[in-house]
């Protein structure tokens, strides 16, 4: 099970970091923290691309800042609640998605699927790059991965 400190609810970088808290969720905290991007997609999928190119490249880089701060204040590198990554990783899976639910589920469960097998290189990310850095960057992987597999599918259907 995992256990969220208490400064999730007090300190707004592991706030954030705890994607607004849904990275305390007892079971699941990565789903649910992908979940809990949805409504935020559902904002930024009227943007235009390069608005959402933006967003996706603050929020990026803002994250490996909030997701290292959090992991080093809490000594334990990528606990289950840093979902900040999730966040992004779907955010990217969904870039210049499709609109529509059906567009919004195959991306989460894309998305999902990748992070949670980790095949090469996002695999090799989550091993080998410490940090901030590494924290996001194999959600940015996952996300990337699925981002062109969503594009694919959406290409052919």
């Amino acid at each position: 099970m995992n256990r969220a400190p208490a400064s999730v609810w007090r300190n707004p970088v592991h706030f954030l970091a705890f994607g607004l808290g849904s990275g305390a969720a007892p079971w699941a905290p990565g789903t649910v923290g992908t979940l809990a991007a949805i409504p935020f997609f559902l904002l930024m999928q009227p943007l235009a691309l390069p608005w959402y190119a933006a967003i996706l490249l603050l929020t990026s880089v803002v994250g490996i800042y909030l997701c290292g701060k959090t992991s080093d204040d809490m000594g334990v590198h990528d606990h289950g609640g840093i979902v900040w990554d999730e966040f992004v990783g779907y955010w990217l899976t969904m870039f210049a998605a499709p609109p529509g639910w059906l567009w919004i589920i195959i991306g989460f469960v894309l998305f999902r699927l990748f992070d949670i097998i980790k095949p090469w290189p996002i695999s090799w990310a989550d091993k080998k790059v410490a940090g901030g850095l590494g924290i996001m960057l194999d959600d940015i992987l996952a996300g990337l991965m699925a981002l062109a597999c969503l594009q694919l599918l959406a290409l052919f259907l």
